[in-house]
């Protein structure tokens, strides 16, 4: 019996302590679920969401004539989650025939069967993240919110959209470099890196859920912060002369076999850049903008350079233009080396205003050296003195430092700097260096900075103007600029580079032609390639542009200034001077009409002239034809017929002036994909009229407002 109860009595004892355990579990679930259940179910939320940062999207970048260089297209990721609360099994059965059926006739990449099978199957699997679509755009993403359940909206039909944006160049390669883009070091280069302060906006941020499989899906709430766009960026790039200025530098490329090479134009009086282009041949045979030659590569400029140095010493008052020197047969040694003319024989004795002309360098670096051969210091002086060897400070990154070293550069200087110095090498600039000294020139000796932005915008509004800036605002005397410029015209007239002139303008200028050493091989002729260059402005007695071109490593039909970067020069300066009315005196101004009757858009004769009526106002036609252009008269609106130039086949439409909805009408029935910006009527497009496209193609036009 006592073995008994000793039994019961540890039987109970367990017992009991079971039961204290049991209510202290019961206790404890009480506390947690009841006493402290909102403090931890507020940690729950806190592991499970997490506060996301929203880029905002870029500002855009505009051409001069407001045209877009780059801007931010916003793209969607669809997604469904399958588990939404208002998703019912009867909701979704009756709709994902049609739905699917949409889906597969927006974006014709599946078959409605496929698109229906997808959908089912993450129905099943209770998915909350369902993939539906990437990449939709934001005509598409209209279109799909209006389909079968998705019309419902997100709590009933799990609709999810993810937005993002992607950084576009509308115009492709033209002055993309200089534009700007990142590189896939995350370094941000030319505009794009320069302004990027303003470009880039406030970020913003919002709540997501993390979901099985470590999935993110954003969650509505009241503490999300929208992000706030960037500013505008308004260049001063001329896209039809970045157009004119990228086509000739490619077919003279080619044409010569070039490597690489670089055009810019220059606003005489401002320094506005107007167009830049920058070239380089790929493995493919094919030229693409990958370096900014124009701004970042600092080289050995030849020729060009000996202006720079009559300049300095017609200044000191040490030489004067009607000097006479003999060419001595086109060979001077100085110590023990011997410079060479480029013409066999040399130019016998010629004045320095002549030796300028035909870019004699004997006879240019015999009076530099009887000039200074005792006072070097003051001829670098004098070179520091014009500005050549400051940077321009551009608003882009990435300008290249110019070198002019002097005597106090022991380990560099030599007995053969000076005379080498003289005609453009052991000194180092840009091309955009070298084009700002001419510019100059051309502006009546006031050195401008080189400008690429006129002005920044937010909202419409502007914030900031970028007003001219001069570096230099008197670069030598007036007698010493009349004579330069009287030589860089004869250059062209006389000299070397008489195959540039021109009927009905005059161009000056200079040549230039520079050995460029390649490492250790210096410049034996087996180790040098050649760098051709024409740096000038126009017209030549009123000058409104500046422009230099430079040629790097041509392989065909020689390497001589006036050959192979000359061409490029001619043609930029014809078109120009035959599309300025400015630049051609005596043609009358057409003045614009004064409109008396209310704006009206372009587009369609017949809705038009219905429209037209029910407002009680007259309408005039000038002609037939399905689309037109309106003018306000006196007491009615013409109607012009337009030509579509796009009429051709593969030709891109204008839409310029028309309202949207038959803008889009035209454009999409041409197979293009059309990005809309703003509301009211179409003021510009991506695309040019008139140029070749293919199906599938993105325009983006731009409304007024």
């Amino acid at each position: 019996m006592d073995a008994k109860k000793a039994l019961r009595l540890r039987v109970n004892v367990v017992y009991a302590l079971l039961v204290v355990f049991a209510l202290a579990i019961v206790f404890h679930l009480f506390t947690i679920q009841l006493v402290e259940g909102k403090k931890w179910r507020a940690e729950a939320v806190k592991i499970a969401t997490t506060l996301r940062t929203v880029q905002p999207d870029r500002g855009h970048i505009y051409s001069e004539d407001g045209r877009l260089l780059a801007t931010s297209v916003p793209q969607y990721d669809v997604r469904m989650d399958m588990r939404a609360d208002g998703l019912t099994d009867e909701l979704f059965q009756g709709n994902i025939d049609s739905l699917s059926w949409s889906l597969s006739q927006l974006f014709v990449d599946r078959s409605a069967a496929e698109y229906r099978r997808d959908l089912v199957a993450a129905r099943d699997r209770h998915e909350r993240y369902f993939l539906v679509k990437r990449n939709v755009d934001h005509e598409q993403l209209k279109v799909l919110r209006a389909f079968p359940l998705y019309r419902l909206g997100r709590s009933k039909a799990g609709l999810v959209i993810e937005k993002r944006t992607i950084r576009m160049h509308p115009f492709n390669r033209l002055a993309s470099r200089t534009v700007g883009y990142v590189l896939k070091d995350s370094t941000v280069i030319g505009l794009e890196g320069g302004f990027d302060k303003w470009l880039k906006g406030v970020t913003g941020h919002r709540w997501e859920r993390r979901l099985s499989g470590g999935v993110w899906m954003p969650v509505d709430d009241e503490g999300a912060q929208d992000p706030v766009p960037g500013s505008d960026i308004h260049s001063t790039i001329d896209i039809n002369l970045q157009d004119l200025a990228d086509h000739a530098l490619e077919a003279q490329l080619r044409k010569n076999g070039a490597h690489h090479g670089c055009v810019v134009v220059m606003e005489t009086a401002t320094g506005h850049v107007k167009a830049i282009s920058n070239l380089t041949l790929q493995a493919d045979s094919s030229y693409a903008e990958d370096l900014n030659y124009a701004v970042g590569t600092s080289t050995e400029p030849g020729s060009t350079f000996k202006t720079a140095s009559l300049m300095v010493a017609l200044d000191d008052g040490l030489v004067k233009a009607t000097d006479q020197w003999d060419t001595k047969g086109g060979q001077v040694r100085f110590y023990n080396r011997i410079m060479h003319d480029s013409h066999d024989g040399g130019f016998g004795v010629i004045n320095l205003h002549r030796a300028l002309e035909v870019s004699s360098n004997t006879a240019i670096s015999q009076a530099i050296v009887k000039a200074y051969g005792k006072q070097p210091a003051r001829f670098v002086e004098g070179l520091r003195r014009l500005g050549l060897d400051r940077p321009l400070g551009l608003r882009i990154p990435g300008e290249a430092m110019p070198i002019i070293r002097g005597p106090e550069d022991k380990k560099m200087w030599s007995g053969v700097s000076l005379p080498w110095m003289s005609i453009g090498y052991e000194v180092s600039l840009t091309p955009m260096q070298t084009l700002a000294f001419y510019n100059g020139i051309a502006n009546n000796g006031r050195l401008m900075q080189p400008q690429f932005v006129t002005h920044i915008t937010r909202a419409g509004k502007e914030v900031e103007r970028f007003e001219p800036v001069a570096l230099n605002e008197k670069m030598c005397s007036d007698a010493t600029l009349k004579e330069i410029r009287s030589m860089l015209e004869g250059v062209v007239d006389t000299g070397t580079a008489t195959n540039l002139r021109e009927a009905h303008f005059r161009i000056a200028g200079k040549t230039g032609t520079a050995q460029v050493a390649q490492a250790k091989a210096g410049y034996k002729a087996n180790g040098t390639s050649y760098q051709a260059s024409f740096v000038g402005y126009f017209p030549a007695d009123a000058p409104r542009y500046s422009c230099i071109v430079v040629v790097s490593s041509p392989s065909m039909r020689g390497y001589y200034g006036n050959i192979v970067a000359g061409p490029i020069f001619k043609e930029i300066a014809n078109k120009i001077y035959s599309n300025r009315l400015e630049l051609q005196t005596g043609l009358a101004q057409v003045q614009p009409p004064v409109e008396r009757t209310p704006l009206t858009y372009g587009g369609n004769a017949q809705d038009l002239r219905t429209a037209l009526s029910g407002l009680g106002l007259r309408t005039i036609s000038e002609g037939e034809g399905e689309w037109v252009s309106t003018t306000a008269a006196d007491s009615a609106v013409l109607l012009t017929p337009r030509a579509i130039p796009g009429d051709l086949q593969g030709m891109v439409p204008n839409v310029v002036g028309m309202g949207l909805k038959d803008a889009l009408f035209i454009l999409e029935n041409k197979g293009l994909r059309v990005q809309v910006v703003g509301a009211g009527m179409v003021k510009r497009q991506s695309l040019r009229p008139g140029e070749r496209y293919q199906k599938g193609h993105t325009i983006i036009i731009e409304l007024t407002t």
